[in-house]
């Protein structure tokens, strides 16, 4: 492949590209969608096919105690400078349900002139750089797309690549310090439930970090809290022919409900940085049932709680406005600020800048408008924040990825091992 040099990070990021972008390439096509709301786990079986995939190449490049977990979690080991302490390396396998994720057909934009992209598979989608600033400075990289019929699966199967290709490097180097490395491939993450029985104890990580983020050189140490609501209406579904003084439409209630939330604000599409929002992102049922699913987040945990106070008070509005119709509501937990708990560590922050910067890469502390497995452990008290991938426009088909900033992830992987072999 005939490649820029300039584009690269530094030599270590252009020796690694190669290999991160045809394991990549390799990934993209397993399909791992997962679903929400089931009780299965993981939630699609075909996502264990990624993941044994990882446990054959795990034990081809000799790492130690590779295995599925019950939790259906890869772990695996990379032995270390003994009293280092012991880091994680975390990402997923899933890609999300909303948007399709079976068949994709990768495409290589090589040494990309800065001409928009008409993805091939759907004309209609274009990734026009005058309105993509982050794409607009890439031009001479090497950009991956779908065709435009499905996602990508860059989130996060490029943070997947990055390790996996950092592993290969760290195995054929040996003369190079390191800590003891422990590596975990989970399931779900993108239902909310990537850390769900993920043995803390068995992994044996003291810090940890997640290739989940996007932009390059981004630390991200700063989550939503997040919580998932569901709205269930029941109606009475009668015959249409005879339904006058009957028929209680619950798809009509639900719609209501829906226009009912905020216009112009409280919504992702209206909001940035710190500020919350509420999410209906699905709607599921007919006349005599219909349910809405929505995500509340913020990271303000007060104003989270009267985000979900609003969505009761606009369910108990259904009910006073058609007294014939039961709505419930469920909320659940998904995930905390994680920066309390990365705060308690400022090592696992300050080795990362570093490992970032010796990647040849100016770093840049962020927060992330949704959550990761990271979160989660965190506070269940592994100290994870979230480390750039290179993917963009995730969940999306327009979803794209620089060849470029995914080796400049992996080498920052390779240089952050060295900053952890050394003496704190």
């Amino acid at each position: 492949m005939d490649r820029v040099a300039a584009a690269f990070a530094g030599p270590l990021a252009e020796e690694l590209a190669t290999d991160v972008l045809e394991r990549f390439l390799r990934y993209v096509k397993v399909d791992t969608q997962a679903v929400y709301r089931t009780a299965r786990r993981p939630s699609t079986e075909k996502q264990l096919e990624l993941s044994r995939m990882l446990v054959a190449e795990l034990g081809e490049l000799g790492l130690d105690d590779v295995e599925l977990t019950d939790g259906s979690a890869v772990f695996a080991g990379l032995p270390g400078t003994d009293g280092a302490p012991v880091v994680g390396l975390i990402a997923h396998v899933d890609t999300t349900p909303d948007v399709a994720g079976g068949g994709v057909k990768p495409f290589v934009h090589e040494d990309w002139d800065g001409a928009a992209i008409v993805l091939p598979g759907d004309e209609r989608q274009v990734l026009d750089p005058d309105k993509l600033p982050e794409l607009a400075a890439r031009v001479g990289h090497d950009i991956v797309t779908s065709d435009g019929t499905t996602l990508l699966g860059a989130d996060d199967k490029a943070g997947i690549a990055e390790i996996m290709s950092a592993l290969a490097y760290l195995v054929r180097h040996p003369e190079r310090p390191r800590p003891p490395i422990r590596v975990a491939f989970t399931v779900d993450e993108e239902v909310g439930r990537g850390a769900e029985g993920f043995d803390l104890e068995a992994f044996g990580a003291e810090v940890a970090y997640t290739l989940d983020g996007s932009g390059l050189g981004e630390l991200e140490i700063e989550t939503f809290s997040a919580k998932a609501i569901r709205i269930t209406i029941r109606g009475l579904s009668v015959h249409p022919g005879s339904a006058k003084g009957k028929l209680v439409n619950a798809v009509k209630l639900a719609a209501e409900l829906v226009t009912s939330l905020p216009a112009g604000r409280l919504s992702p599409e209206t909001t940035e940085g710190r500020e919350g929002y509420v999410h209906p992102h699905r709607i599921s049922g007919g006349a005599e049932e219909a349910i809405v699913d929505l995500i509340a987040r913020d990271h303000d945990d007060a104003l989270l709680e009267q985000h979900v106070q609003l969505l009761r008070d606009l369910a108990a509005g259904v009910e006073t406005r058609e007294p014939r119709a039961y709505v419930d509501v469920e909320v659940l937990d998904s995930y905390s600020n994680m920066r309390p708990y990365i705060d308690r560590n400022p090592r696992v922050v300050e080795a990362a800048l570093e490992a970032i910067r010796r990647a040849g890469v100016e770093p840049k502390l962020a927060i992330t408008r949704g959550g990761t497995d990271g979160a989660v452990l965190s506070a269940k008290g592994l100290p994870t924040p979230n480390l750039f991938t290179g993917g963009q426009e995730y969940h999306s088909v327009r979803e794209w990825a620089s060849v470029q900033d995914m080796a400049a992830a992996a080498a920052t992987i390779v240089e952050l091992a060295g900053v952890w072999a050394e003496p704190a």
